[in-house]
């Protein structure tokens, strides 16, 4: 085996070693939103408990992500196609700890939901909004493991969707509160677990123009966007 054939063995052997990780942080996000959202239906304090603590884990695989990564390049020194492929893996994983943080701050207002006012309706959109998210999550996944650019751009412009459902909860719960002010404290905390639901679906299409990047070498144009509302952009980080 010549030089040049070694380096591509090992530059490939690398690759595949972080699309590996990917897929294996990929599969603990989506696992840690099914879960929070779980735990939001159900008041399931423990469930909660252990979306906060499997945080750590997701955390864990953005670090060794970057760390291959940096290796990658360092001993590798990929061009072009090549590194769009390292790089993207990169990009891959900040979204992902996002999702994974997210979910954790769904986990983390389970305990606040308490007392009588549970409207079955808004839990059922909020459950609807978080099962198009997951699908957006699997489908993206999908289209990164099998390097599928047509899938990446049919997530990428399904955002719609996502943001709809996030306004016509926002409306609804804003009337809840405006109706009875005890209400208040519960809808302000479902709010935001909608609010981060939708940034999931956020982080879902960057992963999408991620893919799309690596696969055809161009960046796509300005994202689609339903959510036209000032309020419902207003951004939220515990």
């Amino acid at each position: 085996m010549t030089m040049s054939e070694h380096t591509i063995k090992a530059f490939d052997a690398d690759l595949q070693d972080l699309t590996r990780v990917v897929a294996e942080m990929g599969g603990l996000a989506e696992r840690q939103v099914v879960n929070s959202i779980e735990a939001l239906d159900k008041r399931d304090l423990a469930l909660a408990q252990r979306v906060i603590t499997d945080d750590d884990k997701v955390d864990a695989l953005q670090r060794e992500i970057e760390e291959k990564s940096i290796l990658t390049i360092a001993r590798r020194q990929p061009m072009a196609v090549d590194l769009r492929e390292v790089v993207g893996a990169l990009r891959l994983s900040n979204d992902l700890e996002r999702i994974g943080d997210l979910a954790k701050n769904i986990a983390k207002r389970v305990g606040a939901l308490d007392g009588d006012f549970q409207p079955q309706q808004v839990m059922r959109g909020v459950e609807h909004m978080a099962e198009l998210v997951l699908t957006q999550i699997k489908e993206v996944l999908d289209s990164f493991a099998h390097r599928d650019s047509a899938k990446a751009l049919a997530v990428w412009r399904g955002d719609e969707e996502i943001d709809a459902v996030n306004n016509s909860l926002f409306r609804e719960l804003l009337t809840y509160m405006m109706e009875d002010p005890r209400n208040i404290s519960y809808c302000i905390h479902l709010l935001f677990c909608a609010k981060n639901i939708e940034r999931m679906g956020d982080h879902a299409t960057n992963i999408a123009e991620t893919v799309y990047y690596m696969v055809e070498g161009r960046t796509l144009d300005e994202r689609p966007k339903g959510d036209t509302t000032a309020v419902t952009h207003v951004p939220f980080r515990n």
